[in-house]
C-alpha cells in the first residue's frame, strides 16, 4: 500500500484528501497546512489522520512514499524538490511550476532518482475527455481544423497569478493531449481591471497543418460558461461540460469545396446531418486519477501527465505571458 501524505489543505486539498482516503492500493498518512482554520477542518473530516503544520514532517518522513502538493503555484518547485530530494514520489496541483527552468529542474531530478511525478490534470481523466480523444483517435471527426474553449465565471480572483495562470492550464493540457502536436507560435491579449492581475485573456495557439486553438479565460463574466468546440474535416463536436447528461454532442456537419469551370467559379457545397450524443463514462475524474498516480508508482509506469506533460503546458503559458506583455505579438515555440 502506498502512504500517501498531502501538503495543502485550502481550496483542492480537501477533495484529494477525500478520494485518497477512499482508495484501497493508498494509506493517507498526514496531512499538512499553516493555517490553523484549515487544521481543524481536517482534523473533523479525518479525526485518524495525523495534521501537521509542518510541511518538513512529510517531506522528511520515512513512513511517507508520496507527497501530494496542492498548494500555491509559487511554492511547488520547493516543496517538490524537497519531496523528490527526500526519495518521495509527487503528485503536484496545476500549474506544475512557475517557470519552464524549474519544471525541467524537477523533471530532471525525478530521473535521476527513478521517481515519479503526476501533474494534477483532472480534466484528463474525465469521461468526456476520454470519449473526445477516443472519437479523435477513430477518425470520426477527421483532420483537426480547430479547438476553441471558453472558460469564464465570477471569480475566483487570485493573489498571486493571473488569469491564464489560473484557468488556461486545464484548456491548454487538453488542447496538448487531444492535439497531439508540437505547437509553433503563441499570441496571448488580455487587461487588468480590479487587482493588477490580468483577468480577461485570449489564447491563440498555432499548430502544424493549418490547426488553430483558441481560448477564452475571463474572472469577470456574469456567467459561468465550460464550453469546447472541436471542428474537423468530417465532423464537429461541442462539449458543454456543465451539461448534466448530454455533455459531448458530435454534428455530422461540413463544408466542401470544390473548383468549377472558371477561375472564379470555387463551389461550395454544406453537408447538414444528424447529431448524435455519445454514452460517457460517470467517475470522479480526481478519484481515476489518483489511483493511476498510486497504480504508476506500484507497476513503475511513466503517467501520461508526467512532470514532460506539464512542461509543455508551462512553455505555453510561459510564450502567453512573453506575448500579453507585448500587447499581443506573436511567440515562436
Amino acid at each position: 500500500m502506498i502512504r500517501v501524505g498531502v501538503i495543502g489543505y485550502g481550496y483542492w486539498g480537501p477533495n484529494i484528501v477525500r478520494n485518497l482516503h477512499g482508495l484501497d492500493s493508498a494509506q493517507l498518512v498526514a496531512v499538512c497546512d499553516r493555517s490553523p482554520e484549515a487544521q481543524k477542518r481536517a482534523i473533523q473530516a479525518h479525526p485518524s489522520v495525523k495534521v501537521t503544520s509542518e510541511p518538513s514532517e512529510i517531506l522528511r518522513s520515512p513512513g511517507i512514499d508520496a507527497v501530494a502538493i496542492v498548494t500555491p503555484v509559487c511554492t511547488h518547485f520547493e516543496l517538490a524538490k524537497a519531496a523528490l530530494e527526500n526519495g518521495k514520489h509527487v503528485f503536484v496541483e496545476k500549474p506544475f511550476t512557475s517557470n519552464v527552468a524549474q519544471a525541467e529542474e524537477l523533471i530532471e531530478l525525478a530521473l535521476k532518482r527513478n521517481l515519479k511525478i503526476m501533474v494534477d490534470h483532472t480534466f484528463l481523466f474525465t469521461g468526456a475527455v476520454k470519449k473526445i480523444l477516443q472519437l479523435i483517435d477513430q477518425g470520426e471527426l477527421g483532420d483537426l481544423y480547430y479547438y476553441d474553449s471558453m472558460r469564464v465565471n465570477l471569480g475566483l480572483f487570485q493573489h498571486d497569478i493571473d488569469v491564464i495562470w489560473d484557468l488556461a492550464p486545464h484548456d491548454l493540457a487538453i488542447m496538448d493531449y487531444l492535439i497531439q502536436k508540437e505547437p509553433e507560435a503563441v499570441v496571448a491579449t488580455g487587461q487588468a481591471h480590479l487587482n493588477g492581475h490580468v483577468d480577461v485573456a485570449f489564447i491563440t495557439v498555432y499548430f502544424p497543418q493549418n490547426t488553430i486553438a483558441h481560448i477564452n479565460v475571463n474572472w469577470l463574466s456574469p456567467v459561468k460558461v465550460r464550453t469546447t468546440l472541436i471542428g474537423g474535416e468530417k465532423k464537429m463536436l461541442v462539449w458543454n461540460d456543465l451539461e448534466a447528461d448530454e455533455k459531448v454532442k458530435i454534428y455530422d456537419k461540413g463544408v466542401q469545396m470544390t473548383s468549377g469551370e472558371g477561375v472564379y467559379e470555387l463551389l461550395v457545397s454544406y453537408r447538414s446531418g444528424d447529431m448524435w450524443a455519445p454514452k460517457i463514462e460517470q467517475t470522479e475524474a480526481l478519484k481515476v486519477e489518483l489511483k493511476y498516480f498510486v497504480d504508476c508508482i506500484e507497476s513503475d509506469q511513466t503517467p501520461f501527465n508526467d512532470g514532460v506533460a506539464g512542461l509543455r503546458v508551462i512553455k505555453l503559458l510561459e510564450a502567453a505571458k512573453v506575448s500579453l506583455k507585448r500587447r499581443g505579438e506573436l511567440v515562436s515555440l
